[in-house]
């Protein structure tokens, strides 16, 4: 006999179990050596960077209606505490959606390592689209980030041994799936067809909940998900060497300037007062402490703007135009120090804070110290870089001292796949379209060619992570319009099929939604 409802009972105590583990399981959660990964984020790094892009809305819509689900914590097990549930944040926008009637389609964002909010600004793949398809609009939040943090805030959870073992990709996905179920019958739109949607970490959070729940997700939308970067499927130094790669094209001196930076700023940083010198001649809010910090900032910078070089400002371009228009006669570094202000404006000082917020880069943390386990490193003299191959013992000692978990370097390609992604996706997968734009480092660890006919990928020779899921704009290239139109093309033959099977088999629908 089942004892459900006892079950449930037991369970209205445990949030309060859990926190009572904080005070004796609480381990340091201080920023970890690994912040020096080059984070993903749909749009948060370039948000730094003044008048990168204007097509983003000013403000969330006002059709945009919040929601919030008792969530799951454990979908995986059944110990008491699994059954306590969180609230989780979705948010949803009928204005164009055709209704259950007609089986009208749902598009569902999959939220990333970061809050809902900036996503419900800089997302427009839903928006552009969502009158073509009259779809319903939904996004919903990554457990851990912005409102939807178990029980107490993002910084005590991190630091709750306990409390953060449910923060991982698994455990998102099945959040996902319970809340799009949850939607589908309130709304009773059980023959609804749902496309998922996520860009960054959230592509390959879409891609892998097509593979994962394909009962739940007729297709996916994989923007600038970097799906194979894991297990050694891609070279360690692949990131690091498109960045190189871009800024050598825009401009050999510009290149060959940053390649020699790196000692010049060891060798200031020698000298006596060299560390106050330094801060002087980069006007530095706070005095440095060590040297790795300004590199550190410069790595991150380069990162950035290569990573989001995007029309019709491309910021690689603004840097070196700012390094190589230095006055002449300007040393090396000051032409580094040009190259900051061409990209963050004239300052009365520069912090040297991190392009992402605090939530954001210490979930990501978390993130890549448990299970995705990104290997990436740089080799000598094969990018504009400082030598600093990948260690997995140095990485996994670091993980053990700052959160006191080895890392799962082989999980996500058990879990997900990767190793031989054509041959094993041919066999059994379809309708997942992964965009990339090669500007992007990222895209060096992306599905860049067919898999099959439903498996698709589509490239843009300059594009940038993600630009393609962003606001569309009058001012965009051709080239950035073709994209966005074969991916739109491609979702709706998905659907229409979908429609036609439906038909074919249910004889009910004599309605027709015409997209």
């Amino acid at each position: 006999m089942i004892k459900a409802p006892r079950l449930q009972a037991q369970a209205l105590w445990l949030p309060w179990q859990l926190l009572l583990l904080h005070l004796f399981l609480t381990i340091s959660a201080s920023p970890s050596p690994l912040t020096s990964l080059p984070k993903l984020g749909v749009l948060r790094g370039i948000h730094n960077f003044q008048n990168v892009t204007k097509n983003l809305a000013s403000e969330p819509n006002a059709d945009l209606k919040t929601f919030y689900y008792n969530q799951t914590l454990d979908h995986f097990n059944y110990r008491p505490e699994s059954y306590v549930t969180f609230q989780q944040r979705y948010v949803m926008n009928f204005r164009h959606w055709g209704g259950r009637r007609v089986a009208a389609p749902i598009l569902a964002y999959l939220g990333e390592e970061s809050d809902l909010d900036g996503d419900l600004r800089s997302i427009g793949w839903l928006t552009d689209n969502a009158k073509r398809f009259k779809a319903l609009q939904v996004y919903i939040e990554h457990r851990y980030y912005g409102k939807s943090v178990p029980f107490v805030s993002s910084k005590e959870a991190l630091k709750n041994a306990s409390l953060r073992g449910y923060f991982n990709s698994a455990q998102a996905l099945a959040d996902y799936a319970e809340i799009l179920l949850h939607i589908k019958k309130k709304l009773s739109a059980d023959s609804s067809p749902v496309i998922v949607v996520g860009g960054s970490y959230g592509g390959m959070l879409a891609a892998w909940f097509r593979l994962k729940y394909p009962h739940i997700a007729l297709g996916a939308m994989a923007s600038s998900a970097p799906v194979l970067y894991f297990d050694n499927i891609t070279p360690s130094d692949a990131y690091y060497r498109v960045v190189t790669k871009n800024f050598r094209e825009a401009s050999e001196s510009c290149y060959e300037t940053i390649k020699q930076s790196w000692d010049e700023i060891d060798k200031a940083a020698a000298q006596a007062n060299g560390l106050a010198s330094l801060t002087k001649k980069f006007k530095l809010c706070k005095v440095l402490k060590d040297a790795s910090e300004l590199k550190d900032y410069l790595d991150s910078m380069y990162c950035a703007a290569a990573q989001y070089d995007s029309p019709p400002r491309y910021p690689v371009n603004e840097v070196c135009k700012g390094i190589d228009g230095g006055a002449e006669g300007t040393d090396i570094l000051g032409r580094i120090f040009s190259g900051i202000v061409a990209m963050r404006g004239n300052k009365s000082c520069y912090d040297l804070g991190e392009f992402f917020s605090d939530e954001t880069l210490n979930g990501w943390d978390w993130q890549t110290c448990s299970e995705l386990v990104i290997p990436m490193g740089r080799g000598e003299n094969d990018t504009m870089f400082p030598a600093a191959p990948f260690d997995l013992k140095q990485y996994m000692d670091s993980c053990q001292k700052y959160y006191g978990v080895l890392p799962r370097p082989h999980w996500i390609t058990t879990y997900y796949g990767g190793h031989n992604i054509s041959e094993v996706l041919r066999r059994f997968g379809s309708n997942i379209i992964f965009s990339n734009g090669l500007r992007d480092p990222y895209s060096s660890a992306g599905v860049l060619e067919n898999i099959s006919d439903t498996l698709l990928a589509v490239t843009t020779t300059i594009g940038s992570h993600c630009l393609d899921i962003l606001p569309a704009n009058k001012d965009d290239p051709e080239w950035l319009t073709q994209q966005r139109a074969f991916e739109v093309k491609h979702v709706r033959s998905w659907i229409l099929k979908y429609f036609a099977d439906l038909h074919q088999s249910s004889g009910h629908y004599t309605q027709k939604l015409r997209l």
